[in-house]
Protein backbone atom coordinates (compact mmCIF):
# COMPACT_ATOMS: atom_id res chain seq x y z
CA UNK A 1 0.00 0.00 0.00
CA UNK A 2 1.31 3.48 -1.04
CA UNK A 3 2.08 4.70 2.83
CA UNK A 4 2.73 8.21 1.01
CA UNK A 5 -0.55 9.66 -0.30
CA UNK A 6 -2.73 11.24 2.36
CA UNK A 7 -6.64 10.72 0.50
CA UNK A 8 -9.39 12.38 3.07
CA UNK A 9 -12.93 12.62 1.45
CA UNK A 10 -16.76 12.06 1.47
CA UNK A 11 -19.35 10.36 -0.75
CA UNK A 12 -22.71 9.22 -0.70
CA UNK A 13 -24.94 8.73 -3.46
CA UNK A 14 -27.37 11.33 -4.69
CA UNK A 15 -25.81 14.22 -2.38
CA UNK A 16 -22.30 14.66 -2.83
CA UNK A 17 -18.56 12.97 -3.26
CA UNK A 18 -15.10 14.53 -3.24
CA UNK A 19 -11.54 12.81 -2.79
CA UNK A 20 -8.35 15.13 -1.82
CA UNK A 21 -5.00 13.63 -2.30
CA UNK A 22 -2.74 15.95 -0.10
CA UNK A 23 0.44 14.90 -1.22
CA UNK A 24 -0.03 15.81 -5.06
CA UNK A 25 -2.49 18.79 -4.39
CA UNK A 26 -5.40 16.92 -5.90
CA UNK A 27 -9.27 16.71 -6.06
CA UNK A 28 -11.15 14.24 -7.25
CA UNK A 29 -14.76 15.73 -8.34
CA UNK A 30 -16.05 18.66 -5.92
CA UNK A 31 -19.52 17.84 -4.60
CA UNK A 32 -21.06 19.94 -2.03
CA UNK A 33 -19.51 20.80 0.96
CA UNK A 34 -15.88 20.35 -0.49
CA UNK A 35 -14.58 23.70 0.75
CA UNK A 36 -16.48 23.41 4.34
CA UNK A 37 -15.21 20.02 3.96
CA UNK A 38 -11.45 20.92 3.92
CA UNK A 39 -11.02 24.38 5.32
CA UNK A 40 -7.65 25.26 5.10
CA UNK A 41 -6.57 22.01 3.17
CA UNK A 42 -8.50 23.86 0.00
CA UNK A 43 -5.92 26.36 -0.52
CA UNK A 44 -3.20 23.13 -1.27
CA UNK A 45 -5.46 21.52 -4.02
CA UNK A 46 -3.75 23.04 -8.06
CA UNK A 47 -5.63 20.25 -9.37
CA UNK A 48 -9.49 19.20 -9.99
CA UNK A 49 -10.81 16.35 -11.47
CA UNK A 50 -14.82 16.60 -12.10
CA UNK A 51 -15.54 12.69 -13.73
CA UNK A 52 -19.00 14.06 -14.93
CA UNK A 53 -21.93 16.67 -15.21
CA UNK A 54 -24.03 14.98 -12.31
CA UNK A 55 -24.96 18.23 -9.43
CA UNK A 56 -23.51 15.98 -6.35
CA UNK A 57 -19.79 15.75 -8.06
CA UNK A 58 -19.70 19.48 -8.90
CA UNK A 59 -21.76 22.10 -7.10
CA UNK A 60 -18.91 22.32 -4.77
CA UNK A 61 -16.86 24.34 -7.30
CA UNK A 62 -18.75 27.67 -7.13
CA UNK A 63 -17.52 28.09 -3.13
CA UNK A 64 -14.09 26.85 -4.48
CA UNK A 65 -13.33 29.00 -6.46
CA UNK A 66 -14.69 31.79 -4.51
CA UNK A 67 -12.14 30.91 -1.55
CA UNK A 68 -9.16 29.34 -3.90
CA UNK A 69 -9.48 30.96 -7.29
CA UNK A 70 -6.55 33.38 -6.79
CA UNK A 71 -4.30 30.69 -6.43
CA UNK A 72 -5.73 29.66 -10.25
CA UNK A 73 -5.95 25.75 -9.65
CA UNK A 74 -7.19 23.94 -12.86
CA UNK A 75 -10.49 22.78 -13.36
CA UNK A 76 -10.57 19.24 -15.95
CA UNK A 77 -13.71 18.09 -17.12
CA UNK A 78 -14.91 16.51 -19.97
CA UNK A 79 -15.14 18.21 -23.25
CA UNK A 80 -18.72 17.05 -24.19
CA UNK A 81 -20.03 17.84 -21.56
CA UNK A 82 -21.61 21.54 -22.80
CA UNK A 83 -22.22 22.57 -18.74
CA UNK A 84 -18.71 22.91 -17.73
CA UNK A 85 -18.57 26.52 -20.48
CA UNK A 86 -21.61 27.73 -19.20
CA UNK A 87 -20.18 26.86 -15.12
CA UNK A 88 -17.19 28.89 -15.64
CA UNK A 89 -19.01 31.66 -17.45
CA UNK A 90 -21.51 31.93 -14.37
CA UNK A 91 -18.74 31.73 -11.84
CA UNK A 92 -16.99 34.28 -13.27
CA UNK A 93 -19.74 36.51 -13.63
CA UNK A 94 -20.63 35.97 -9.79
CA UNK A 95 -16.99 36.59 -8.59
CA UNK A 96 -16.62 39.42 -11.14
CA UNK A 97 -14.65 41.60 -8.16
CA UNK A 98 -11.66 38.71 -8.38
CA UNK A 99 -8.61 39.33 -10.83
CA UNK A 100 -7.90 35.81 -10.92
CA UNK A 101 -9.95 32.92 -11.25
CA UNK A 102 -9.52 28.90 -12.08
CA UNK A 103 -8.81 27.50 -14.89
CA UNK A 104 -10.96 25.30 -17.06
CA UNK A 105 -9.38 23.10 -18.96
CA UNK A 106 -11.82 20.38 -21.10
CA UNK A 107 -10.18 17.16 -21.80
CA UNK A 108 -10.99 14.15 -24.32
CA UNK A 109 -10.59 10.44 -23.37
CA UNK A 110 -7.20 9.07 -23.12
CA UNK A 111 -5.87 12.59 -22.70
CA UNK A 112 -2.63 12.64 -20.09
CA UNK A 113 -2.33 15.61 -17.71
CA UNK A 114 0.96 16.05 -16.26
CA UNK A 115 0.30 17.28 -12.47
CA UNK A 116 4.34 17.76 -11.50
CA UNK A 117 7.39 16.20 -12.53
CA UNK A 118 6.93 12.98 -11.70
CA UNK A 119 3.20 12.22 -12.12
CA UNK A 120 1.04 12.25 -14.75
CA UNK A 121 -3.44 11.61 -14.50
CA UNK A 122 -4.53 9.78 -17.56
CA UNK A 123 -7.97 10.40 -18.67
CA UNK A 124 -10.22 6.88 -18.76
CA UNK A 125 -13.42 6.53 -20.37
CA UNK A 126 -16.17 4.56 -18.47
CA UNK A 127 -20.33 4.00 -18.85
CA UNK A 128 -21.99 5.93 -16.54
CA UNK A 129 -23.46 8.70 -19.39
CA UNK A 130 -23.51 6.84 -22.88
CA UNK A 131 -23.93 9.07 -25.69
CA UNK A 132 -23.53 8.84 -29.33
CA UNK A 133 -19.83 9.56 -30.21
CA UNK A 134 -19.29 11.83 -27.44
CA UNK A 135 -17.66 10.63 -24.07
CA UNK A 136 -19.21 12.85 -20.78
CA UNK A 137 -17.85 10.57 -17.70
CA UNK A 138 -14.41 9.71 -16.73
CA UNK A 139 -12.56 7.50 -14.91
CA UNK A 140 -8.83 8.91 -13.78
CA UNK A 141 -5.47 6.83 -13.72
CA UNK A 142 -2.52 8.69 -11.64
CA UNK A 143 0.81 7.50 -12.52
CA UNK A 144 4.26 8.06 -11.28
CA UNK A 145 6.53 8.76 -14.12
CA UNK A 146 10.04 7.92 -13.96
CA UNK A 147 13.20 7.34 -16.14
CA UNK A 148 15.72 4.18 -16.03
CA UNK A 149 18.85 3.21 -17.71
CA UNK A 150 17.74 0.43 -20.95
CA UNK A 151 18.81 -2.77 -19.79
CA UNK A 152 21.08 -3.19 -22.65
CA UNK A 153 23.15 -0.42 -21.11
CA UNK A 154 23.43 -1.67 -17.97
CA UNK A 155 27.04 -3.54 -17.94
CA UNK A 156 28.48 -0.36 -19.45
CA UNK A 157 31.03 1.51 -17.62
CA UNK A 158 29.98 5.21 -16.23
CA UNK A 159 32.74 6.71 -18.59
CA UNK A 160 30.64 4.83 -21.52
CA UNK A 161 27.42 6.15 -20.23
CA UNK A 162 28.53 9.57 -20.09
CA UNK A 163 29.76 9.45 -23.45
CA UNK A 164 26.88 8.17 -24.87
CA UNK A 165 24.91 10.59 -23.46
CA UNK A 166 27.22 13.22 -24.07
CA UNK A 167 26.41 11.74 -28.17
CA UNK A 168 22.52 10.62 -27.84
CA UNK A 169 21.20 12.53 -25.20
CA UNK A 170 19.62 11.12 -21.88
CA UNK A 171 16.43 9.75 -23.68
CA UNK A 172 18.29 7.87 -25.98
CA UNK A 173 19.66 5.80 -22.51
CA UNK A 174 17.07 5.54 -20.73
CA UNK A 175 13.25 4.16 -21.02
CA UNK A 176 10.26 5.72 -19.51
CA UNK A 177 8.57 3.83 -16.40
CA UNK A 178 4.84 3.82 -15.29
CA UNK A 179 3.60 3.33 -11.82
CA UNK A 180 -0.21 3.36 -11.02
CA UNK A 181 -0.12 4.66 -7.94
CA UNK A 182 -3.82 6.03 -7.72
CA UNK A 183 -7.31 5.13 -9.20
CA UNK A 184 -10.84 7.11 -9.42
CA UNK A 185 -13.69 5.19 -11.07
CA UNK A 186 -15.61 8.26 -11.01
CA UNK A 187 -19.41 6.91 -11.23
CA UNK A 188 -19.61 4.04 -13.42
CA UNK A 189 -21.36 0.70 -13.59
CA UNK A 190 -18.23 -1.98 -13.64
CA UNK A 191 -16.28 -2.40 -16.58
CA UNK A 192 -12.69 -3.04 -17.99
CA UNK A 193 -10.82 -4.25 -14.93
CA UNK A 194 -7.84 -4.58 -16.63
CA UNK A 195 -7.16 -0.74 -16.21
CA UNK A 196 -7.09 -0.65 -12.57
CA UNK A 197 -3.92 -3.73 -12.75
CA UNK A 198 -1.36 -3.06 -10.77
CA UNK A 199 -2.67 -0.09 -9.52
CA UNK A 200 -1.27 0.85 -5.75
CA UNK A 201 -4.47 2.43 -4.37
CA UNK A 202 -8.29 2.19 -6.06
CA UNK A 203 -11.35 4.53 -5.06
CA UNK A 204 -14.25 2.54 -6.32
CA UNK A 205 -17.99 3.47 -6.48
CA UNK A 206 -20.00 1.03 -5.01
CA UNK A 207 -23.70 2.12 -5.01
CA UNK A 208 -25.88 -0.84 -4.67
CA UNK A 209 -25.46 -3.50 -2.28
CA UNK A 210 -28.90 -5.14 -3.41
CA UNK A 211 -28.61 -6.19 -7.34
CA UNK A 212 -32.63 -5.41 -7.70
CA UNK A 213 -32.15 -1.99 -6.75
CA UNK A 214 -29.21 -1.67 -9.60
CA UNK A 215 -31.90 -3.52 -11.76
CA UNK A 216 -34.18 -0.74 -11.44
CA UNK A 217 -31.44 2.13 -11.47
CA UNK A 218 -32.10 4.55 -14.99
CA UNK A 219 -28.11 5.49 -13.54
CA UNK A 220 -25.63 3.01 -14.63
CA UNK A 221 -23.33 2.80 -10.94
CA UNK A 222 -21.40 -0.24 -9.48
CA UNK A 223 -23.05 -3.33 -7.71
CA UNK A 224 -20.69 -3.66 -4.51
CA UNK A 225 -20.59 -7.87 -5.03
CA UNK A 226 -19.02 -6.80 -8.87
CA UNK A 227 -16.43 -4.54 -7.47
CA UNK A 228 -14.69 -7.16 -4.53
CA UNK A 229 -15.15 -10.02 -7.31
CA UNK A 230 -13.03 -7.09 -9.66
CA UNK A 231 -10.37 -6.61 -6.62
CA UNK A 232 -10.20 -10.27 -6.37
CA UNK A 233 -8.95 -10.40 -10.00
CA UNK A 234 -6.07 -8.08 -10.32
CA UNK A 235 -2.95 -6.86 -8.36
CA UNK A 236 -4.75 -4.25 -5.81
CA UNK A 237 -2.81 -2.50 -2.72
CA UNK A 238 -5.38 -1.16 -1.39
CA UNK A 239 -9.14 -0.63 -2.14
CA UNK A 240 -11.64 1.94 -1.20
CA UNK A 241 -15.64 1.69 -1.51
CA UNK A 242 -17.49 4.44 -1.94
CA UNK A 243 -20.51 6.46 -3.25
CA UNK A 244 -22.77 4.06 -1.06
CA UNK A 245 -26.69 5.01 -1.65
CA UNK A 246 -28.51 6.20 1.80
CA UNK A 247 -30.71 3.28 1.56
CA UNK A 248 -28.40 0.96 3.06
CA UNK A 249 -27.50 1.15 6.82
CA UNK A 250 -23.73 1.11 7.96
CA UNK A 251 -24.25 -2.33 9.23
CA UNK A 252 -25.28 -3.58 6.25
CA UNK A 253 -22.64 -2.14 4.32
CA UNK A 254 -20.08 -3.41 6.52
CA UNK A 255 -20.92 -6.78 6.70
CA UNK A 256 -21.71 -7.55 3.47
CA UNK A 257 -18.28 -6.08 2.64
CA UNK A 258 -16.72 -8.61 4.77
CA UNK A 259 -19.23 -11.56 3.49
CA UNK A 260 -18.27 -11.26 0.14
CA UNK A 261 -14.30 -10.08 0.39
CA UNK A 262 -14.50 -13.42 2.37
CA UNK A 263 -16.43 -15.41 -0.64
CA UNK A 264 -14.07 -14.01 -3.10
CA UNK A 265 -10.61 -14.56 -0.95
CA UNK A 266 -9.57 -11.00 -1.21
CA UNK A 267 -5.98 -10.61 0.01
CA UNK A 268 -6.66 -7.02 -0.50
CA UNK A 269 -7.64 -4.80 2.58
CA UNK A 270 -10.74 -2.86 1.86
CA UNK A 271 -11.55 0.63 3.46
CA UNK A 272 -14.91 2.54 2.54
CA UNK A 273 -16.69 5.79 3.39
CA UNK A 274 -19.83 5.02 4.80
CA UNK A 275 -23.07 7.50 3.85
CA UNK A 276 -22.84 10.92 5.22
CA UNK A 277 -19.21 10.16 6.56
CA UNK A 278 -16.23 12.48 6.21
CA UNK A 279 -13.04 10.82 6.54
CA UNK A 280 -9.57 12.16 6.95
CA UNK A 281 -6.56 10.02 5.97
CA UNK A 282 -8.48 6.95 4.84
CA UNK A 283 -5.65 4.67 4.64
CA UNK A 284 -4.64 5.48 8.22
CA UNK A 285 -8.03 3.86 9.54
CA UNK A 286 -8.73 0.16 10.37
CA UNK A 287 -9.88 -1.37 7.39
CA UNK A 288 -13.45 -3.19 7.35
CA UNK A 289 -12.06 -6.08 5.82
CA UNK A 290 -7.86 -6.53 6.13
CA UNK A 291 -7.00 -8.72 3.21
CA UNK A 292 -5.80 -12.45 3.43
CA UNK A 293 -2.99 -12.48 4.75
CA UNK A 294 -0.08 -15.04 2.65
CA UNK A 295 1.90 -17.19 4.44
Amino acid sequence: MNKNLTISGYSTALFSTWFFVEELGLLFDAGDGVSAGLIGKAGKVKHVFISHADRDHLTGLLQFNQLNGMRQPKIYYPKDCGSFPHLAEFTEKFDPHLPKQSIWVPLQEHDKVQIHSGAVVQILPNNHVVTPEKTKSFSFLVQKVKRKLKQEYKGWSTDQIVRLRQEKGADFLTEEIRENILGYSGDTAMDDPKKWENTQVLIHESTFIDEKHQLNSKSKHSLLEDVLEMAAQINLKALILSHFSVRYSSEKIDSTIQALSQKYNLSTPVYRILPGEQVWDILAQDPVYPGKIST
